[in-house]
């Protein structure tokens, strides 16, 4: 179906444009944060079989995850607040003008690998800087599957804050397990200076992580659907999907 943004512009949303990491079973499966694979386990109580496999009349599975840890989610600002803050109850709303962004890292001397404001030089402030989608050089497959424990992935240097602001971003969206270091003593500065906690905590904006951006998706701007799954809880298992902007 074509949906138009304005006169001259449209979408068709029978072309999107997935850049979620579904959730698996097993080491396939992209984790962080020391956790164990995902589980797909079924439910055996009572002389009840959830699988047709082994002989039951459906498939009827307990799934064992976390949403921080397993594959692409989005979170709110309830991730790092004491107040129990949904990110369900965040996210109202699920069509963004959004700007697609690739950038290699900075290596530093010790080896860590940054993102810095001046890799966003390009950008200028627009309408599309409501959504900015990050998609991380070297861009292999392996984001697909990787575990990122203990690899010190690349993250967001504080200075990429002035670029959020100036561009007035409210949903940011990257192909990494955190904007801010694997291990920084527990600061999570950038996490803080997003949402503005503790002196006044946003709960307008979100952040989305771990995603996987394809290389044939071009940079530029783009209508981003942002859709989670209605978990009352600071995160949830998302599907953030991109549409190319045709012109009439």
């Amino acid at each position: 179906m074509r949906l138009f943004i304005d006169e001259h512009h449209y979408i068709e949303t029978n072309k999107p444009l997935d850049i979620s990491i579904g959730l698996r079973a097993g080491n396939d499966n992209p984790r962080a944060w020391y956790v164990d694979p995902p589980r797909f386990e079924p439910v055996r109580a009572n002389g009840f079989l959830g699988s047709v496999q082994e002989g039951g009349s459906v498939n009827f599975r307990d799934v064992y995850f976390n949403p921080h840890g397993h594959g692409t989610h989005t979170e709110c600002c309830g991730h790092i607040t004491p107040e129990v803050f949904s990110v369900n109850k965040t996210l109202t709303k699920y069509f963004f003008k959004a700007t697609l962004i690739s950038i290699l890292p900075d290596v530093l001397e010790n080896g860590d690998h940054v993102i810095f404001s001046h890799h966003f030089s390009s950008l200028t402030k627009t309408d599309f800087s409501e959504a900015l989608v990050i998609r991380t050089l070297g861009n292999q497959e392996d984001k697909k599957s990787k575990n990122y424990s203990d690899s010190n992935p690349a993250y967001l240097d504080l200075s990429v804050m002035d670029v959020i602001q100036q561009l007035s971003v409210q949903h940011l969206l990257i192909d990494l397990p955190s904007v801010d270091r694997e291990s920084d003593g527990g600061a999570l500065a950038f996490h803080h200076a997003f949402w503005n906690v503790p002196n006044q905590p946003n709960l307008s904006k979100t952040i989305t992580e771990l995603i996987y951006v394809e290389d044939c998706i071009e940079d530029g701007e783009y209508i981003l659907e942002l859709q989670i799954a209605p978990f009352e809880n600071d995160a949830s298992p998302s599907r953030p999907v991109l549409y190319k902007i045709e012109k009439k």
